[in-house]
């Protein structure tokens, strides 16, 4: 059974409102959700234990994350003359959802090897299964066996979001027209996590070189090709879909920004992550480059000793302390509000449909002031 659309109409009183987009994150997990009962017989005929696995994935996948991707592409499909009562609504409704499968597959992957211990608040989806192996003494290593079966869950992840892409059923031009835009955005996050990978590995410091990892790591597949996707689902024309890309990458960056910030000085309790991971990790974040760039020499040294390294929990407040005197936070900030500003104008003085501006305008609101 079809899982019902968000009358998106209703948005003309309701664009930024927490109902509709509860109402749309509504339909999106009843998509996924028929998705998976369409995987039921073959992952059940493979066995039990592979049964087992997959309905970790599952959880993972419908129980967490704010639909974010989804949500960009359904309002750039809008924005672009697109319409909830329409016969493609299914299918564009399909193909956003099915990029929560890419976003689990990153996730997934980037815990095992950031070796993040949680996620959303539980425990990482390497470490559930570290655990279920020590609890069962079973044979090996414990660590390794819970980072193998994650690393396959994340591919199961990205092959199911093509299998879900294909479900969708799209018409001749309309696939011509994704096709090169679903394949961007899966290259562009890939390139990313090596550039992330690649920088702490040569020290690379430079602010350039965190921006870029911001660029394709976070933006581009969190905003950008989301709204690019829903853009070409609409058949939309060239100007709009460089709005949206404008708009898409300064969002995307000015998200993750946030996320650097939250990741420092956020509340675990609302992130669901410890506080200091990145800087446990040592990963190049433009928060990290201009701290090292502003920092005396007193506060450098204490930067390169501790960053990259299982500080204490002393060390981390003064590192914290280091952020802030140096004004990198207020930095970030007004670097973030500048970002949203010039998104916004982008956005305006678009071709986007009236609605669908206040839509996006609200959601790019809420991606850069969130507490989580």
């Amino acid at each position: 059974m079809s899982p019902p659309i968000p009358m998106v109409a209703e948005h003309e009183k309701l664009a930024s409102d927490v109902d509709a987009r509860q109402e749309f994150a509504t339909a999106v997990h009843a998509v996924l959700a028929e998705f998976f009962e369409t995987q039921q017989a073959t992952v059940g005929s493979v066995g039990p234990v592979f049964a087992d696995a997959v309905e970790v994935l599952k959880s993972f996948v419908l129980n967490g994350g704010k639909r974010v991707r989804p949500s960009f592409t359904w309002a750039g499909w809008l924005g672009a003359g697109g319409s909830p009562d329409s016969d493609r609504a299914t299918a564009v409704l399909t193909v956003a959802a099915a990029q929560e499968f890419i976003q689990a597959s990153a996730l997934i992957h980037d815990d095992v090897m950031d070796e993040s211990s949680t996620r959303r608040g539980a425990p990482s989806v390497h470490v559930q299964f570290a655990n279920r192996h020590r609890r069962g003494g079973w044979e090996g290593d414990s660590r390794k066996y819970g980072e193998a079966i994650a690393i396959l869950l994340g591919d199961l992840g990205l092959c199911w979001a093509d299998d879900m892409l294909r479900s969708a059923y799209l018409g001749m031009d309309e696939h011509k027209r994704v096709a090169p835009v679903w394949s961007a955005m899966r290259t562009e996050v890939i390139g990313g996590q090596v550039l992330d990978i690649a920088t702490v590995a040569e020290r690379d410091e430079s602010e350039a070189a965190a921006l870029r990892i911001d660029r394709y790591k976070t933006a581009a597949y969190t905003v950008e090709r989301p709204l690019h996707l829903g853009a070409e689902l609409a058949g939309a024309g060239p100007d709009l879909i460089r709005a949206y890309r404008q708009f898409g990458v300064d969002i995307g960056i000015a998200f993750q920004l946030r996320d650097d910030l939250l990741g420092v000085f956020g509340d675990p309790a609302v992130t669901g992550k410890p506080i200091g991971d990145d800087l446990r990790e040592g990963k190049r974040t433009v928060l990290l480059a201009l701290a090292l760039q502003r920092a005396n020499p007193k506060e450098s040294a204490l930067l390169r000793r501790c960053i990259g390294t299982a500080m204490s929990d002393n060390d981390l407040a003064r590192v914290c302390d280091v952020l802030r005197t140096t004004g990198v936070v207020e930095d970030l900030e007004r670097r973030i509000e500048r970002l949203t500003d010039r998104a916004i104008v982008a956005l305006e003085t678009s071709e986007a449909t009236p609605t669908a501006q206040r839509l996006l305008r609200g959601m790019a609101l809420s991606a850069t002031r969130r507490e989580a």
